[in-house]
């Protein structure tokens, strides 16, 4: 029986000279034409300004034209980012049996890590990425299963979960109240089981054939994604288009899940986006 730590893309991408048939998406699913970000972009906001009204005007519109916009400003750290993303780097360069030992202690599988998605075995076509994922932010049991490798994993993403969290909160207190509901509502409940999802896209020798994360629609409120610096992959569909994310260092994008879609009734009900997998977005 394969066993996980053989079968992350991770292990074997780089002795391969081709796309192995089980990852080629069909032609109808690869990636086509896609209209550069100096063409037209997703909005970007800047949670800086002063005035309150604005940013919630700008947030609502991007939520309702797009279902995406970049936000600039947020308060988060620009060290702890970095200090985050390198953390990330390093878990998954470390040697394949040593990253599966390192999500192996959580009885529940709420920390894991996994290939191509969470479906694995019931996947028709295989994605082009391997992923850590575990429950923030880090409070009681959720933190004991979380990677003690590297060492400081726990300290820095414990902290760049709670900002998160803080940034989330806002963006949520924002649209509730655009909405006319209380500016808690999307906090009572709702929002008490946030996620973290690192994703590694590894070198692909041929990326035109197979995908990071084929076209798909988040099941979730938000979600908040940091994206590597200078690497383009993320694509938003808008309109019969496909749109490219473009990465601004320390920015983080927004993304309006189906669940709060139902709220702010999209205007596009179709707003799909995938991940190509030119180059690595976490590691390369």
């Amino acid at each position: 029986m394969e066993t996980l730590d053989n079968m992350l893309v991770s292990t074997w991408s780089n002795v391969h000279s081709s796309v192995p048939p089980s990852y080629v998406q069909p032609i109808e699913n690869r990636p086509g034409k896609v209209i550069s970000s100096s063409c037209k972009a997703i909005p970007v906001i800047d949670f800086g300004a002063h005035d309150h009204d604005d940013i919630a005007k700008q947030i609502f519109k991007a939520s309702e034209e797009y279902g995406f916009f970049q936000v600039i400003n947020h308060g988060v750290p620009t060290d702890l980012i970095d200090e985050a993303m390198n953390i990330f780097k390093e878990f998954h360069g470390m040697p394949p049996k040593e990253k599966v030992n390192e999500c192996s202690r959580d009885p529940n599988g709420r920390c894991k890590l996994y290939t191509s998605s969470a479906n694995y075995k019931s996947d028709a076509i295989q994605s082009w990425k391997d992923t850590l994922t575990h429950p923030c932010p880090p409070y009681g049991e959720n933190m004991d299963y979380w990677p003690h490798k590297p060492s400081k994993y726990r300290e820095v993403v414990g902290k760049y979960t709670i900002e998160l969290r803080k940034l989330g909160l806002k963006i949520l207190e924002v649209l509730s109240e655009g909405l006319g509901l209380t500016p808690s509502y999307f906090n009572e409940g709702l929002s008490e089981n946030p996620a973290l999802l690192v994703h590694h896209y590894p070198p692909c020798p041929d990326p035109s054939l197979t995908l990071g994360a084929a076209k798909h629609r988040d099941p979730s409120i938000i979600t908040i994604l940091l994206q590597q610096e200078n690497v383009l992959g993320l694509q938003v569909h808008k309109d019969g288009e496909w749109i490219e994310v473009e990465p601004i260092p320390n920015a983080f994008v927004v993304n309006i899940g189906l669940l709060l879609q139902v709220y702010i009734f999209i205007i596009d009900p179709f707003i799909f986006h995938f991940c190509i997998v030119l180059i690595s977005a976490i590691l390369n």
